[in-house]
């Protein structure tokens, strides 16, 4: 492959994939800021049992294998349900990666004859804490996906920067007349956020008007909320006492400089 990023990278089908099965709502997440996108498609394709379609590769991807129930799996994936398709990637790429995947994101939706894109993706907190509720954003690249996100209930980003892979994906749908949205979940970047995930999974569920089961993910989101608590309640234990302001104290060291 040359060095024109509108080519994409290579989508390779698997052996047993059947690709009349196409069609319907392509989703896709990333491993970005609080791993929202990559989580939540995650939970899809375990949750709506998708079948593994292809797998996405180039020389310069690192060479490893995710193992899952015992199964070696490339890192970049793509599957397919009934109506629904689902594009993941597990590990995080350079930034200068970006357009590649979203060109390969494009070309797996329109040669799939897919009808509409829901781009997966995170945006950090102003508040870093645990919190059982956050925001949801949503914004979209032609009229009809803007109602959609407004009887869903989904609050539209008015003005503003969306980077990275979604931000390439909504500007080139609007470009070339596509209907792509992208789901923006508030997020705390410091850990996997699946509470953030589970969030963006509600509003998928919303836009399809499809029940999606959500009880697994919730489980990973307080499970993984737990331990987020556990590792900074024994941060604070750990932590050294802060310096006295006890001027009469005897065993005050001067500094001298």
């Amino acid at each position: 492959m040359g060095d024109d990023s509108s080519t994409g990278f290579p989508l390779v089908l698997h052996a047993e994939a059947d690709p009349s099965r196409l069609g319907g709502t392509a989703i896709c997440g990333f491993s970005t800021v609080g791993s929202v996108g990559v989580i939540a498609t995650s939970h899809l394709i375990s949750a709506l049992k998708l079948d593994v379609m292809g797998t996405v590769l180039h020389p310069h991807f690192p060479a490893i294998a995710l193992i899952h129930d015992s199964v070696p799996k490339h890192p970049v994936r793509v599957y397919q349900g009934e109506g629904i398709g689902v594009f993941t990637s597990e590990i995080q790429f350079p930034n200068e990666k970006d357009i590649y995947f979203a060109e390969t994101v494009l070309q797996w939706f329109t040669k799939g004859g897919f009808d509409r894109l829901i781009v997966i993706d995170g945006v950090i907190s102003n508040e870093l804490g645990i919190k059982e509720e956050g925001e949801l954003w949503g914004v979209s690249s032609n009229k009809f996906g803007r109602e959609q996100l407004d009887n869903a209930g989904i609050r539209r980003i008015q003005q503003g920067i969306v980077s990275g892979i979604a931000g390439y994906l909504i500007a080139e749908g609007e470009r070339r007349g596509l209907d792509v949205t992208a789901l923006l979940a508030e997020c705390n970047p410091m850990y996997p956020d699946a509470r953030a995930a589970l969030i963006a999974v509600e509003g998928v569920s919303e836009l399809l008007d499809k029940e999606i089961p959500i009880q697994d993910l919730l489980n990973d989101a307080r499970n993984i909320e737990e331990r987020v608590r556990e590792a900074f309640n024994r941060a604070q234990k750990t932590a050294l006492p802060a310096p006295s302001d006890d001027e009469d104290d005897d065993d005050e060291v001067q500094m001298v400089f």
